[in-house]
């Protein structure tokens, strides 16, 4: 096996690291977890950690997949009830087995289960960073998946890897590794004769070019390389490299060897929160902005004041995401709102010294801060 190459140098320094794993490399085709996988993954993850020099958090899909064959279900159910009722059933069986696996090697593992809510929310999110900090600082090792047998379809991340790319960001991973069934990202359909590896992407402009197909064909995943490659694309911005390659190159890749495809940095680290707001809120509803209130907020970057807001639609409560549109529809921002909706309609295009006057002293504030905001489309 090749030396490690200086491209790769990142990989082999990062301490702590985020490994997101498939369903599809856990379980066999008709469901139900395949536990010599599991020990395959275990065993590479052990020998990473080491005696602790290293931290792993495990993103684990999974759950669905493991719940169909004890629920006689021969593939993943369509409707959420179902799918909620396979989750609340795998869940367990996949904690258990990782937590005999990783006993093998005096490990720990502490299941994390979560929403959108509890990441997009200031309070919930520093609850989740707290409670993985803690666990990696004990020594255990964090198992995070969505929280799918509560979660609905306006809180769901809808894929873990995406999940994966936030959780890195959340608990300011060095790395994040992103294991499926595929080696790495193809210039083509990786089953056609004369297509290559993309070894490294250092941008988007290195992928312009490609055609990434969707979700594979056993149908118990609900990614697929798109969602991967936005994973990618989500975490290379935040400041974190990318190596997307299989389960059973996973020692390779973590290892700095040159396996699967390397994305590198595309950006610096956010506000923490920021990143969550963008890519992982679901919008309640929308404020309408003029013109100059869309330049202050995505030019000058300062909050959203009433005097700006044109119109207000959908049903919302204070502190839910919304998304802050020009006139054209076109969604500029998304923030955490400080009013409901129904509050709104009499604060249009009113300053908030003359609403503080006739409605008293709660209503000189912002509808959308500054802090709470992520602009879009800068």
């Amino acid at each position: 096996m090749s030396a490690v190459s200086g491209a790769r140098q990142g990989v082999t320094e990062a301490r702590r690291v985020v490994v997101k794993v498939g369903s599809s490399s856990l379980t066999t085709a008709a469901g139900g977890l395949d536990a010599d996988r599991v020990d395959a993954l275990v065993d590479v993850l052990a020998k990473v950690r080491g005696g602790g020099e290293r931290e792993i958090v495990l993103v684990s899909s999974g759950a669905i997949a493991a719940g169909l064959a004890p629920l006689g279900l021969a593939r993943r159910p369509k409707d959420l009830a179902r799918q909620q009722a396979a989750a609340s059933v795998g869940q367990g069986l996949l904690v258990a087995r990782y937590t005999a696996s990783f006993a093998r090697y005096g490990v720990r593992v502490g299941q994390v289960l979560l929403t959108t809510d509890d990441t997009s929310r200031r309070a919930h999110y520093r609850n989740a960073y707290r409670t993985l900090d803690q666990l990696l600082a004990m020594g255990a090792v964090p198992v995070v998946n969505e929280n799918d047998t509560v979660a609905t379809d306006e809180i769901r991340f809808g894929d873990n890897d995406r999940l994966a790319a936030l959780v890195a960001h959340l608990v300011r991973a060095d790395l994040l590794v992103l294991l499926s069934d595929v080696d790495g990202l193809y210039d083509g359909d990786p089953s056609t004769p004369g297509t290559s590896r993309l070894a490294e992407v250092r941008g988007p402009a290195d992928i312009a070019h490609v055609s990434i197909g969707s979700a594979g064909k056993a149908g118990l995943g609900t990614g697929g390389m798109v969602t991967k490659v936005e994973a990618a694309r989500i975490a290379a911005a935040a400041g974190i490299p990318v190596v997307l390659t299989s389960a059973s190159r996973a020692a390779d890749a973590l290892a700095g060897r040159d396996t699967g495809t390397h994305f590198h940095r595309t950006g610096r680290r956010s506000a923490d929160r920021l990143l969550w707001l963008a890519h992982a809120s679901t919008p309640r509803g929308a404020l309408i902005l003029d013109d100059g209130a869309v330049r202050a907020v995505v030019e000058r970057r300062t909050s959203l004041l009433p005097a700006g807001i044109a119109s207000v639609e959908g049903e919302f409560s204070a502190g839910d995401p919304v998304e802050l549109r020009d006139t054209a529809g076109r969604a500029v921002a998304r923030g955490l709102v400080n009013y409901d909706a129904k509050e709104i309609p009499q604060l249009l295009g009113r300053s908030t010294r003359d609403l503080a006057k006739e409605l008293g002293p709660a209503y000189e504030r912002e509808v959308v801060h500054r802090d709470d905001l992520v602009v879009l489309h800068p």
